[in-house]
């Protein structure tokens, strides 16, 4: 007997299922908004030196249109004919039309200051990176329910605290260990809906309940932004809806599978029971038995030569280095035209407010349209295209003139749906492609390759604010190259998955 036989008295979608599927799938939300927010957070209104009598502005070049420049100002006496600058001695004054504040204009990151604001964004990356290596650990080591719950405290305590920042210092400190907290949460309650769920949910959580939840924060981000324009009130606001998951202790479990690996029959049997009853079955008098559970350990565990392989299998034959190499750039790249795009919201045409909306929208579309076709397009075939149509788009940009700029702003969504079908995707795909023995290694180092191109991102989307259309090209054309360069990838459809490195598919030559 295994875990999945001896649970089938449940059913396979009962109350207790989508209890656990709406109440997980739901705590996903704030991850849709908690980075992505940076748009409005940190977003750069008009500004210029602060003059006293008898300066005037020197004229600088900014998208390709000579304005005053937004950075110096001429010395007392200089006179538009002098070339004596100075820097805003006397602080800034920044427009006011669309935010009453940002903590840009709280701590004047313009200027000499000007990368404080998209190294922000990257400090949030990097607490990404590592609440990524800590929550299987935390999850492993003290369970999935605690950890998950921990994790999201963590991030709703913290949050607020960040919305009451000092400095820009205190600000960035606090985005740490909110990232932190939503990748552990996100993480933790990934696990735990898959094994809590029975096969058929599983992949529903999966593909359509955790997706859908994501995209759903990234959607109403702009209308919190739209109502809230100081950046302290809209954090506590997207803040604070983290309260309302304090009740989903009593009606979320821990996982049975997690208690049956500790020896704790017992526990697991009370929640299965409890389930049970939920579902309006009936359970059977012993669920486990003493002899059983070693059995589903064993079968839980998977091979019993699987630890004597390392990180070191991962580079040792050439067909899984040449495959490591090749899905490394893939999601260097994809997370940083991802990232970068999401970010770039603020510098593309349009009201910023409806373009984050439309761009949120997006994924609903991406994550539907991506689900439908892999179940029957080639593998081989959905990555390149993906890629290839997508940077295309962006690369056209470069072709338009300036007053096509709804045609502008409808290929970079269009692109922006491509890319995000690609990055879903491409999860699966990594998973087919690498055998068992290494395959949860690959995808913790293939997931942590993919923050070197999250932590480019913001400042990609940094020289928008000088040149907007220098991030469309630089994003198209890495873009087009991991396109080509996916095609050396093997088809993996419909087809085994590898269990040993010497089963693995090579490449395409």
């Amino acid at each position: 007997m295994d875990y999945e036989d001896a649970v089938s008295f449940l059913g396979r979608w009962g109350v207790f299922e989508k209890t656990v599927f709406v109440l997980l799938s739901l705590s996903v939300i704030s991850n849709g908004y908690v980075g992505i927010a940076m748009v409005f957070l940190a977003d750069i209104p008009p500004h210029r030196c602060r003059l006293p009598l008898n300066h005037s502005f020197p004229l600088e070049e900014v998208k390709g249109v000579l304005m005053l420049s937004r950075c110096s100002r001429y010395k007392q006496g200089g006179g538009f004919h002098g070339n004596q600058t100075e820097g805003c001695v006397d602080g800034w004054v920044f427009g006011s039309e669309r935010y009453s504040s940002t903590i840009v204009t709280e701590w004047s990151l313009v200027c000499e200051d000007g990368w404080k604001a998209p190294f922000t964004m990257t400090v949030f990356f990097l607490g990404i990176l590592g609440g990524s290596c800590l929550s299987g650990y935390l999850s492993d080591r003290h369970g999935r329910r605690v950890a998950f719950f921990v994790s999201m405290a963590i991030q709703t305590v913290f949050s607020v605290v960040q919305a009451a920042s000092t400095s820009w210092e205190m600000f960035c400190v606090m985005y740490f260990i909110v990232a932190m907290g939503a990748i552990a949460k996100y993480c933790c309650g990934f696990i735990l809906g898959f094994e809590l769920l029975t096969s058929r949910a599983r992949i529903l959580f999966g593909a359509i309940g955790i997706p859908y939840a994501y995209a759903l924060g990234y959607t109403v981000l702009p209308l919190f932004a739209w109502s809230i324009r100081s950046w302290r009130w809209l954090l506590l606001a997207l803040s604070l809806p983290g309260l309302l998951y304090v009740p989903l202790w009593w009606y979320i479990p821990e996982s049975p599978r997690w208690l049956l690996a500790q020896g704790r029959i017992e526990e697991a049997e009370l929640i299965l029971r409890a389930a049970a009853k939920k579902n309006g079955v009936m359970a059977p008098e012993v669920i486990f038995k003493v002899e059983d559970v070693g059995l589903i350990q064993k079968a839980e565990s998977g091979p019993t030569d699987r630890h004597s392989y390392s990180w070191l299998d991962l580079v040792r034959t050439s067909n899984i280095r040449n495959m490591m190499s090749i899905n490394v750039i893939l999601w260097i790249v994809i997370s940083m035209t991802y990232y970068g795009m999401s970010l770039n919201t603020p510098n593309m045409d349009g009201d910023p407010y409806i373009n984050c909306m439309v761009s949120g929208a997006t994924e609903f579309v991406s994550y539907s349209v991506m689900w439908f076709v892999m179940l029957y397009a080639p593998r081989r075939a959905l990555l390149p295209s993906s890629l290839l149509l997508s940077g295309l788009l962006l690369l056209l940009l470069k072709t338009l003139p300036d007053d096509l700029s709804e045609v502008t702003v409808v290929l970079v969504m269009l692109g922006k749906t491509l890319v995000t079908g690609a990055f879903c995707f491409l999860y699966l795909y990594s998973l087919e492609l690498f055998p068992t023995v290494v395959r949860n290694m690959a995808l913790g180092a293939l997931s942590m390759a993919s923050r070197i191109g999250s932590t480019v991102a913001p400042y990609i989307a940094y020289i928008g604010t000088y040149n907007k259309l220098l991030p469309y090209i630089l994003m198209g054309g890495a873009s087009v190259l991991a396109g080509l360069l996916s095609l050396l990838l093997p088809e993996t459809k419909d087809q085994e998955l590898p269990d040993l490195i010497p089963h693995t598919k090579p490449l395409v030559r």
